[in-house]
């Protein structure tokens, strides 16, 4: 079975990678060293997240129809769509309002590895 978990794990790495790079070379002259800690952080999580899909992805080749699976994996998409898109936008389009949606992200990402912890926790049959 394809896993579209892994197919989203995979662009958000390349696009971490995209954004890391754009960061490193068109925007450090541009942007303030705070503006360019935050997006390095959106950079940085959004990198960390994208591993932790993978790993539901991997996780789930074994039990496919595992409901937290499947949730962890959606919260963790959405966590980076959040918390590092609301940050890059943030930086780029300098709008602070932003900044509002990011704690949504990070909720996202609490509670999908919740959510993977209590896969791991339960007893598989």
């Amino acid at each position: 079975m394809r896993s579209s978990f892994l197919a989203l794990a995979a662009l958000s790495a390349a696009l971490a990678v995209a954004m890391g790079a754009f960061g490193a070379h068109a925007l450090k002259t541009v942007l303030t060293a705070e503006m360019l800690a935050v997006y390095n952080t959106a950079v940085k999580y959004q990198m960390w997240h994208a591993l932790g899909l993978g790993l539901v992805a991997l996780v789930q080749q074994h039990n496919e129809d595992n409901v937290l699976l499947h949730w962890a994996g959606r919260l963790m998409f959405v966590g980076i769509v959040l918390f590092s898109g609301s940050l890059y936008l943030l930086v780029l389009l300098d709008w602070p309002r932003l900044g509002m949606i990011t704690p949504l992200g990070g909720v996202s990402w609490l509670i999908a590895w919740c959510l993977l912890l209590a896969y791991a926790a339960k007893k598989q049959d």
